[in-house]
């Protein structure tokens, strides 16, 4: 019943409804949101992104970050999952089963695994399940600004750099005038506008969704004005439905796992679980279109993070459920054993 709950939140959410709206309206008017089209997608996207990386640094609690400094071996983990484990494990699939998968599936995949942790679900879903939230705070947040450069980086090494792959040079600059430069902008007028932003977060959330619905929407009128999703099948979406479902399920054990063998208390297994396992639709979308440039495969790219995204909030969410049950009993376990004994 927890899992039907589950399922039922997140398919009435509107911004996964909006995803699924956005890919018909890109088949039904694919002009008007590729580029050079009516909508002038590169420009709007442009300002989009700007305006979001701005909110998210205007949102950004540096006291809450110093106060997630403690645990360097919690830190290490997470990172390690988000930027090195996810691409290892990428790169033993495409050892496996890369030729009998799509090239621009695959480069999706590896896009995926490549990806910074989130920020906002992560923190959500720790806070939730009684976890170590500063320690989430600074992990996703870190992940966040190192992915920045990181992502690009990874992505460089599969596609080449230069003639024939991306330009890591001009990624980086782009990257940091569209990303970095906004999130710096946000820390400083954080003190003037701080509060402001706080008290109106639900719509400062809204935008940083319909940004994201915005770059969903040009990358598969881009697709689609190639001709790409014509000349895929059914079995693409089901390929990166399983492969999406596959990584999650193996990611999960293994952060559980590593936790547990490195003693974690529940509270820090619960905050590197839920970071090391997540994957940012909000920092993917925008980056692709950065990376890729207006490249008609970016659509196939991104199906595996528009795929992974609600699977995490679903998997995760019960997970947050199961952990909060846990750590309530391990309280009333503790506040037992501290109780004088009778006389």
């Amino acid at each position: 019943m927890s899992v039907l709950k589950h399922l039922k939140r997140v398919f009435t959410d509107w911004f996964l409804c909006g995803m699924l709206l956005a890919t018909l309206l890109a088949y039904v008017f694919p002009r008007f949101g590729s580029t050079g089209g009516a909508m002038h997608a590169e420009w709007v996207i442009n300002i989009g992104v700007f305006l979001v990386f701005f909110l998210h640094g205007v949102n950004l609690s540096s006291e809450q970050i110093s106060h997630g400094l403690k645990n360097m071996r919690l830190h290490l983990m997470v990172q390690g999952f988000t930027f090195i484990v996810f691409p290892l494990l990428w790169l033993l699939a495409d050892t496996l089963l890369g030729t009998r998968i799509a090239p621009l599936l695959m480069l999706g995949f590896f896009y995926l695994c490549a990806l910074p942790s989130t920020i906002s679900s992560s923190v959500a879903l720790t806070g939730s399940a009684g976890g170590n939230v500063p320690a989430a705070i600074l992990n996703a947040s870190l992940s966040s600004v190192l992915g920045i450069f990181l992502t690009p980086l990874l992505v460089s090494f599969v596609v080449g750099s230069g003639s024939g792959g991306i330009d890591l040079g001009a990624t980086l600059l782009d990257l940091c005038a569209m990303l970095l430069l906004p999130l710096v902008l946000g820390q400083l007028v954080r003190p003037l506008l701080g509060r402001f932003f706080a008290r109106h977060k639900r719509y400062t959330n809204i935008v940083d969704k319909v940004v994201i619905l915005l770059l969903v929407y040009a990358a598969f009128c881009n697709s689609m004005v190639s001709g790409m999703w014509q000349q895929q099948g059914a079995a693409v979406i089901l390929g990166a439905f399983i492969g999406s479902a596959l990584l999650l399920a193996a990611i999960l054990w293994m952060t559980t796992r590593t936790a547990r063998a490195l003693k974690f208390s529940t509270a820090d297994e619960i905050a590197a679980v839920f970071c090391a396992s997540k994957k940012s639709l909000a920092a993917g979308a925008p980056m692709a279109a950065l990376i890729f440039g207006a490249n008609p495969g970016l659509g196939l790219i991104l199906l595996p993070i528009m795929i992974y995204h609600p699977l995490q909030l679903i998997v995760c969410s019960v997970m947050a459920e199961n952990y909060a049950t846990r750590t309530r009993q391990e309280a009333q376990h503790l506040v037992r054993a501290a109780a004088p004994a009778p006389l």
